[in-house]
């Protein structure tokens, strides 16, 4: 089984991932990011779209939205969370490697390092072309990662996350000169320890973009964060967009 098709991972780490924090941060960056502002009503797809943090929020601003993930836990909780917020968002069980709905969105979005999950380069590639063939012509992908040369800020430093009643420590390991990372981490409360890991492909600037022209995308264009800022030694976030072609 390969990690990201392991519940346990999801659940069990789910006050880290998708904290009420990062729910309010996505609600935010869907209000006043230029990255994420698409025409009025238009058909919205969120690959690996989890528990919803960013699926609700574009529902709430009136674009018709889907959201597709592999995890049947996340999509109920997803369900749940449309229900409490009184939105109607299409939500499909599915593989981002394998969904594919030819021309039937005007954007879609990858959000919060949720893309370079798999450990063959060209099935990270298979999804941006999965994208790709999704789109209208014009229409637009936003990929959000943590970039290569922001991660390499950090990496390897340990961190310790408060969570109820418990910590869960983090600690990253590069792999294959640079070409990936695995992430472990280790949730303490009530005198028991639970372990999960990831691993992931780490992007450079160059490197998604390349990417995404290879994907077929057009005006591809890197930024630093969900503000538009430049890909800089300041970023914060890796957010590269790209267009189909018209």
């Amino acid at each position: 089984m390969h990690w990201y098709e392991d519940e346990e991972l999801w659940t069990g780490f789910a006050e880290v991932m998708f904290s009420r924090e990062r729910a309010a941060r996505a609600a935010e960056d869907v209000t006043g990011s230029p990255l994420l502002r698409f025409p009025s009503g238009a058909r919205v797809l969120d690959q690996c779209c989890g528990i919803g943090v960013f699926t609700v929020p574009l529902a709430r601003r009136g674009y018709t939205v889907t959201g597709i993930d592999l995890s049947p836990v996340m999509l109920s909780q997803a369900e749940r969370a449309c229900a409490d917020a009184e939105v109607e968002v299409e939500l499909v069980r599915s593989d981002m490697r394998d969904y594919v709905r030819a021309g039937a969105f005007d954007a879609v979005i990858n959000l919060y390092t949720s893309f370079g999950y798999f450990e063959a380069p060209e099935q990270n590639l298979q999804v941006l072309r999965n994208a790709h063939d999704s789109l209208v012509p014009g229409g637009r992908l936003v990929v959000d990662v943590m970039g290569k040369e922001t991660y390499a800020r950090w990496a390897g430093q340990p961190k310790v996350v408060k969570v109820d009643n418990g910590q869960v420590f983090m600690s990253d390991t590069i792999l294959d000169d640079w070409t990936r990372y695995r992430t472990d981490w280790t949730l303490v409360r009530d005198g028991r320890a639970r372990h999960g890991s990831l691993t992931c492909f780490v992007y450079s600037g160059a490197e998604l973009r390349a990417l995404f022209e290879a994907a077929g995308f057009v005006d591809v264009e890197c930024f630093g964060g969900f503000d538009g800022a430049p890909y800089d030694n300041h970023a914060t976030r890796l957010i590269v967009r790209g267009t189909r072609a018209g």
